[in-house]
């Protein structure tokens, strides 16, 4: 059987290549997918104004917060540290503060409730003090109650150092019932004294308690808180009160 020439098996591959036909296009199951989709970016809006207050208010505070722990932290750690003894333990928080309360000195001072309570009667606090000099008298004074002309009382006063005059007769010695004194108006007061030659005598005086309308003698309004001394014959009135309380004695 004749041999084939080299160059005859050439030609005849080149025709085998040119006589096959186009390769089928294969398609892949991923060819008939979508394009990927591109991921939406959502830009976010900007806060409103009421959240930036919320959020900043929020933030202050709890930096406040955190500033006021770490002030407390630092003033609790000084005081420990102040009153850290070597050789003693350490204090609980219950003993701090018992140690920390200061007991109350005593007060000495004169709070007027014992002088109110012994210068007190039928449950009337007095407005009056019998001076140290008080005495009673060795004549026998006594006051005259006019009226006008006519004389409506006679009032002996002599049997003690002291007569108090006003409206309150819980505790008044010479009751005057006028609206326009007061309830504890005067005081008629005995004292010893020393005369114009040196003897020690006992001289009638009056005083005026601060009394609204005051009180009077020979129709002229003496001061307030003074003792005036009282002479034979002087009349006294007390308020507006038409009353005259003539002074005499029966020596």
């Amino acid at each position: 059987m004749p041999s084939s020439s080299p160059s005859s098996s050439r030609h005849s591959e080149t025709r085998r290549r040119h006589s096959r036909s186009p390769p089928s296009s294969r398609r892949s199951r991923y060819d008939d997918r979508s394009p990927p989709r591109r991921r939406r970016s959502y830009s976010r809006s900007p806060p409103r104004r009421d959240d930036r207050q919320k959020e900043d208010n929020r933030s202050s505070k709890s930096h406040s917060n955190s500033n006021r722990r770490g002030d407390r932290r630092q003033g609790n750690d000084g005081d420990r540290r102040q009153k850290y003894t070597w050789g003693r333990r350490s204090a609980s928080p219950e003993e701090e503060e018992e140690e920390e309360i200061e007991p109350e000195a005593p007060n000495y001072g004169l709070s007027g409730k014992l002088a109110a309570e012994t210068n007190t009667v039928n449950g009337v606090e007095l407005k009056y003090n019998e001076p140290g000099e008080a005495a009673k008298p060795k004549q026998h004074w006594r006051f005259y109650v006019f009226k006008g002309s006519e004389q409506i009382d006679l009032l002996h006063v002599h049997r003690q150092s002291a007569f108090l005059i006003g409206r309150d007769r819980k505790v008044v010695d010479i009751p005057v019932d006028h609206p326009s004194c007061s309830k504890q108006h005067a005081v008629l007061q005995y004292r010893s004294v020393n005369d114009d030659q040196g003897k020690v005598v006992v001289k009638p005086f009056i005083i005026d308690l601060e009394a609204t309308n005051g009180t009077s003698i020979n129709g002229e309004r003496i001061p307030a808180s003074r003792y005036v001394e009282l002479k034979m014959k002087d009349v006294v009135t007390f308020g507006q009160s038409t009353r005259e309380y003539v002074l005499l004695h029966s020596d």
